[in-house]
């Protein structure tokens, strides 16, 4: 195991979320090159508590950049705010960083960021489904987001968010798999 797999694992550990890793990666797609849902809302917490310790200085962290480490597998990890109805970070889309996210709309017609900003007003965050270019495609994917609040000194109402693109979760599936980490570990003996 490398380093970082190793590190992601004591991640996964320390947020709780190791009874659902069974189920949420053969839920997703089976390739390597996909992130799984447990990766997606390790990242995103990891993203929060980040710009938590940085401040606004972590903002540009997440900026215009595929090789940091924010973006992994097929998966990124972005910031916006709802209040303000602005992208603030992208890593592979510069042009949407300093515009309005609100009026967005996917293919299907889907109002993203809206939806988005309800599910991260949830005190575990929550998903979106919404569709989606993979990164280096031009056609929209079915991608469903992770997101979740990331209070930041000078600016409280910061979200972040990643996501998984895949045909079979939907959003109550994997909301399942945030309940139960947001519940208290039992020790076990």
């Amino acid at each position: 195991m490398g380093k970082t797999q190793f590190a992601l694992a004591g991640l996964v550990l320390t947020l709780g979320v190791a009874p659902a890793v069974g189920w949420a990666q053969d839920s997703s797609t089976s390739t390597s090159t996909a992130a799984s849902a447990t990766e997606v809302m390790a990242k995103v917490r990891e993203a929060a508590q980040y710009l938590n310790e940085k401040g606004l200085a972590g903002f540009a962290d997440f900026n215009n950049n595929k090789d940091a480490r924010w973006v992994w597998k097929d998966s990124y990890v972005f910031v916006y705010s709802c209040r303000d109805d602005v992208m603030i970070a992208h890593p592979l889309r510069p042009d949407l960083v300093g515009k309005p996210i609100l009026q967005m709309r996917d293919d299907k017609g889907t109002a993203l960021f809206q939806e988005m900003c309800k599910a991260s007003d949830n005190p575990n965050g929550g998903w979106v489904e919404y569709w989606w270019p993979k990164p280096g495609e031009a056609k929209a994917s079915r991608k469903i987001s992770y997101v979740h609040s990331a209070p930041v000194s000078f600016k409280s109402d910061i979200q972040v968010g990643a996501g998984i693109y895949d045909e079979k979760l939907t959003p109550a599936d994997l909301s399942k798999i945030v309940e139960d980490t947001a519940k208290p570990q039992k020790a076990v003996p």
